[in-house]
């Protein structure tokens, strides 16, 4: 086999690492996304049977959104097998406790029921904020890109920024709001 097929194959079965921002993203529509990494449902030498996937780290989770008030009325089940252990919590109390476990039970959900998964998830590393280790960051080489854009808030845009926006009202000094 020449160099350049032996470097076609390793390139085929190597593992990639990839970084996948969650700022203001659905976690439940990301982990749609974050499945066809994390199974390898993406190269061409995909087998349901053959576990030939990437890692993914995912970074800002404290920040993602859900839609509407489900952080009001979207609920958690746990049950601890003791009589009497089961406990509902709602996805702003799980969420404060554990600003990860949304997103990884939403990755959780979305994976088959299968004998892979606990695998699958091994592959998934999600961290609150954007401190990662420097180790992990060493490998990754690509970069999912985001659902939706980020919305940009008003306070992140310099001031000379916002001072140089065209106007198409100009406002008296004195003028007041009613």
């Amino acid at each position: 086999m020449s160099l350049l097929r032996k470097g076609q194959q390793w390139g085929t079965f190597a593992r990639i690492w990839h970084l996948y921002d969650a700022k203001w993203q659905d976690p439940f529509k990301s982990a749609e996304l974050l499945k066809s990494y994390l199974k390898g449902l993406y190269k061409p030498i995909y087998h349901p049977l053959n576990e030939c996937g990437d890692h993914v780290i995912v970074i800002n989770s404290k920040y993602i959104a859900l839609r509407g008030d489900e952080w009001k009325k979207r609920v958690y089940f746990h049950h601890t097998t003791y009589h009497g252990g089961a406990t509902w919590t709602l996805a702003w109390e799980l969420h404060k406790r554990d600003p990860t476990m949304i997103m990884n039970k939403a990755v959780y959900s979305v994976l088959n029921n299968n004998l892979q998964r606990r695998h699958t998830m091994q592959r998934l590393h999600i961290f609150p904020d954007e401190n990662v280790p420097k180790e992990m960051l060493e490998n990754v080489s690509n970069q999912i890109k985001q659902l939706q854009i980020a919305p940009v808030r008003l306070d992140d845009i310099a001031i000379e920024e916002r001072e140089n926006f065209p106007r198409l009202i100009q406002y008296p000094i004195d003028y007041q709001l009613q």
